[in-house]
């Protein structure tokens, strides 16, 4: 077994692999490399290979982080995920090689194309700074449009046709969303011994109000405008981070994005920037696109804010936070005007 080199010695423990991988490559570099700030759940570098005689090649190096933060991680299904939406007209990166071994880096590890383009960021929140606040009022529109359009893609693809069956939980039951919740409960205790009052009373209102869903399709999972990458004319250039992808029901994932949304904004008591458009006017877009009606987002949304307590739940817990210091508050504060006195 390789030991796991660090974040600073990687640039150069990479370029024997990179030279394996490439062919005509022994004399190639690695140059512009840097730590991507996205995401929580992989680590991402970018950087370019130089060879000689040949175009400098863009692309990406994602690894496991060294503490899990959700209890299925695994490099291949989001690998598979993306091979198999590369045959439709989702954007996604085009992966060159997956290595499910530890004798080369001290982790697995893939190497896939980088797509050209900017995204918005969540921390600060887009809308206080960054991409989306630097556009146009028009420019926010487009962006947001885009990441509606992009999930309504998404739910009309085929996911039975495109073999990605492996992204359900037979083991937590038949039914698509009994396997999520049953999921979300075992998660949950997997992410700390203890939870929060109210991540544990969503749980339990999830499963006492489960229902049959009108459309199952393939969820993105991490559905927000901070997982694309726009081009200089702001329309979709790529889709990201597929690491949470499952099949559900269609709603979560626009239930998803407007979560998201309030936390960047009411959350943070930070106005929505103008040009945004309102949840009334996103969920119009998103039927329209789909064909598909939107009538469970308050669960879909209770569903989305204890989701991603998992990974934040398992980061504090790993890290020995004190109590004072809850990363899961503002999962807690939506969860608590969702669900009211109910």
């Amino acid at each position: 077994m390789t030991t796991r080199p660090t974040a600073e010695d990687l640039p150069n423990a990479v370029v024997p692999v990179l030279r394996h991988g490439f062919p005509d490559a022994e004399s190639a570099r690695v140059t512009n490399w840097s730590a991507s700030p996205r995401g929580l759940a992989t680590e991402t570098f970018l950087f370019d290979l130089e060879r000689e005689d040949a175009e400098p090649v863009s692309l990406v190096l994602r690894r496991p982080p060294e503490v899990a933060l959700f209890p299925d991680y695994d490099l291949l299904r989001q690998v598979l995920v993306m091979r198999r939406l590369a045959e439709t007209t989702i954007a996604v990166p085009a992966v060159r090689w997956l290595d499910r071994g530890d004798a080369t880096l001290g982790s697995p590890y893939f190497v896939m194309d980088r797509i050209d383009g900017s995204a918005p960021g969540d921390l600060p929140s887009y809308h206080s700074a960054g991409l989306y606040f630097d556009a146009e009022p028009a420019d926010r529109a487009k962006m947001w449009w885009g990441c509606v359009d992009t999930i309504a893609e998404i739910h009309q693809l085929d996911w039975r046709t495109l073999n990605l069956d492996f992204l359900s939980f037979p083991q937590f039951g038949t039914a698509p969303l009994e396997q999520m919740i049953g999921y979300v409960d075992s998660a949950l205790a997997w992410a700390s011994t203890t939870q929060p009052p109210a991540l544990r009373r969503a749980a339990e209102w999830l499963r006492a109000n489960l229902y049959e869903p009108e459309h199952v399709t393939l969820c993105w999972g991490d559905a927000r405008m901070s997982n694309i990458l726009y081009d200089k004319e702001f329309r979709v250039a790529g889709v990201l981070d597929w690491e949470i992808a499952y099949i559900g029901d269609h709603e979560a994932d626009l239930a998803w994005m407007l979560f998201l949304d309030w936390a960047c904004s009411e959350y943070q008591a930070t106005e929505r920037l103008p040009g945004t458009p309102t949840r009334e006017e996103s969920i119009a877009r998103y039927e329209e696109r789909s064909g598909m009606k939107i009538r469970n987002l308050r669960y879909n949304e209770v569903l989305a804010a204890v989701l991603l307590s998992i990974p934040l739940l398992r980061m504090a817990h790993r890290l020995n936070l004190p109590p004072e210091i809850d990363v899961t508050a503002f999962c807690a504060q939506r969860i608590e005007q969702l669900l009211g006195d109910e």
